[in-house]
């Protein structure tokens, strides 16, 4: 049985400059999604929706494999971030944000079968954030990317010369959430060799 692999498949999605930004289209794809805010070093809600987001995708993929015949590789935790403030962002008060974090799903998993997972998911293990997942889709269109190597509290120059430099050059200005797609465990990379691609959904000015 082949086995997909969405970061091979969506290249473009998933591989980046650590130099420049890239400016790529994102189609229309869905995920697994669970909301929240504060900071993910503390806050508990952060860790439970992350813990909830695999148990769901890994029975998801299981489910596919034995029903479907279709196999896939799991794709990697992301995040949608936003604050009142955005500065807060350049600022790295972790405190203030708020965040949606998301695992991608092949497009033939549907909301039928997210029930049937949580249910399973349920039985075996109960998670706290398991009733905040959905499946929903999320259309990006037209945004700018760049790979960032090293620790999270060191994005803030680069998201800093993206919004102030960058995209005012371009003709162009912020039109979604700030988006981050972690290619790296941190729990097995040391932080200064973690890959995390930002992505900044824009629009002409």
């Amino acid at each position: 049985m082949a086995k997909i692999d969405f970061k091979t498949e969506y290249k473009s999605l998933y591989h980046a400059s650590a130099r420049e930004f890239a400016l790529i289209e994102v189609p229309a794809l869905n995920y697994l999604m669970v909301d929240g805010e504060g900071d993910p070093n503390t806050a508990p809600a952060y860790a439970a929706a992350v813990e909830a987001l695999y148990a769901l995708s890994y029975t998801l993929k299981f489910m596919s494999r034995n029903a479907f015949g279709r196999d896939y590789v799991v794709g990697p935790l992301e995040g949608l971030w936003w604050a009142k403030n955005m500065t807060a962002f350049t600022r790295r008060d972790k405190a203030a944000r708020s965040w949606t974090l998301m695992i991608l799903q092949p497009d033939w998993i549907t909301p039928e079968h997210v029930r049937a997972a949580k249910g399973e998911v349920l039985m075996k293990k109960g998670l706290p954030g398991l009733e905040k997942a959905r499946l929903e889709t999320l259309e990006e269109g037209l945004c700018a990317q760049i790979l960032h190597v090293g620790s999270y509290d060191d994005e803030g120059p680069t998201l800093q010369r993206l919004h102030e430099d960058w995209l005012p050059a371009q003709g162009l200005k912020p039109a979604g959430r700030h988006h981050e797609i972690y290619l790296s465990d941190p729990r097995k990379v040391a932080p200064e060799k973690c890959k995390t691609l930002l992505r900044q959904p824009v629009r002409p000015i």
